[in-house]
């Protein structure tokens, strides 16, 4: 079996620090939402979401490089659409009205939820000689069942939005290339939500393996 690696290495001090990253904005969500409500809550935010997801073309280089397993396409896919969101929407177009409602708080909910559980399982599965907790195996493998589509539908909401303030505001090509990435969502989603489906079924096969030999 491979030694795992130090909790000082630059691949697990990056997990580390991500999931403290969201787990950032997720206080945010529990401690300033209720205070300032909607929309001041999405512009109190969205600078501090965009540079924390920016933060996540390191995957993409470290998935081309062959320093994590994680497919290269599907990392590319996850780190673009939600660029769309925070780029793209946030910082061009912030006047779509699904921003700066309930809308953007279940966005912001299911992302950052997923991505403490995420970052905090690559975290554990680095640098623990037992790997993560049953706990967050299980939380990393179930509650995409929920978040996944709860992040896709929040995101669509806030894109179509967008629309009408993107023609209005620069020009119908903007429109369309919004068009066009919400129907990259159809190919895009299945394949997401599909690998992690099969990756739970090996997940839980193998949990209940392990159980039965300690039983």
């Amino acid at each position: 079996m491979a030694a795992k690696m130090s909790s000082a290495s630059p691949l697990a001090l990056y997990n580390l620090v991500s999931a403290g990253l969201w787990g950032f904005l997720l206080y945010q969500v529990v401690t300033v939402y209720p205070k300032i409500g909607q929309p001041a809550f999405f512009y109190e935010t969205r600078n501090y979401l965009n540079a924390i997801q920016c933060g996540a073309l390191v995957e993409i280089l470290n998935s081309l490089l062959g320093i994590v397993r994680t497919p290269l396409l599907t990392t590319a896919a996850q780190v673009a659409s939600r660029l769309l969101l925070t780029v793209g929407i946030f910082h061009y177009l912030p006047e779509a009205y699904n921003a700066q409602n309930a809308t953007f708080l279940a966005l912001l909910t299911a992302w950052s939820v997923t991505e403490i559980v995420r970052y905090l399982f690559y975290y554990c599965n680095l640098t623990l000689k037992n790997g993560p907790p049953k706990l967050l195996v299980m939380l990393r493998y179930n509650l995409f069942w929920v978040l996944y589509p709860m992040g896709v539908a929040s995101e669509l909401l806030i894109i179509y939005s967008a629309l009408s303030v993107a023609e209005a505001k620069y020009s119908p090509h903007v429109r369309l290339g919004l068009v066009a990435g919400m129907l990259l969502y159809i190919p895009g989603f299945p394949m997401l939500y599909m690998h992690m489906v099969v990756q739970r079924k090996k997940v839980m096969k193998s949990l209940r393996a392990d159980t039965k030999k300690q039983a």
